[in-house]
């Protein structure tokens, strides 16, 4: 997890190509646009990353609503490190 929101400085529109080594098999384009594909793009990064530089090269703190999406367990322990979320949510 990064130490802050601010460093989630990835993109909030466009279309995001993940690399393979957080997509392994299946979707790996995501058109931001789509909230569905939003909410995988989300999902995939936080459980594939290996390094705190792939979740702030592809997540974005502005959106903030994505967080609903997430697997319970997953989303309560980012919202414990970053109160924030919990109160956006």
């Amino acid at each position: 997890m990064p130490d802050s929101l601010g460093e989630l400085v990835g993109p909030a529109s466009g279309v995001v190509e993940l690399p393979v080594h957080l997509v392994w098999s299946g979707l790996g384009v995501y058109d931001l646009g789509d909230e569905r594909q939003l909410g995988l793009l989300y999902e995939t990064v936080i459980r594939e990353a290996m390094d705190v530089a792939d979740v702030a090269r592809y997540l974005n703190a502005v959106l903030v609503w994505v967080w609903l999406w997430l697997p319970v367990r997953v989303r309560r322990a980012w919202e414990q490190r970053f109160p924030s979320l919990a109160q956006a949510a």
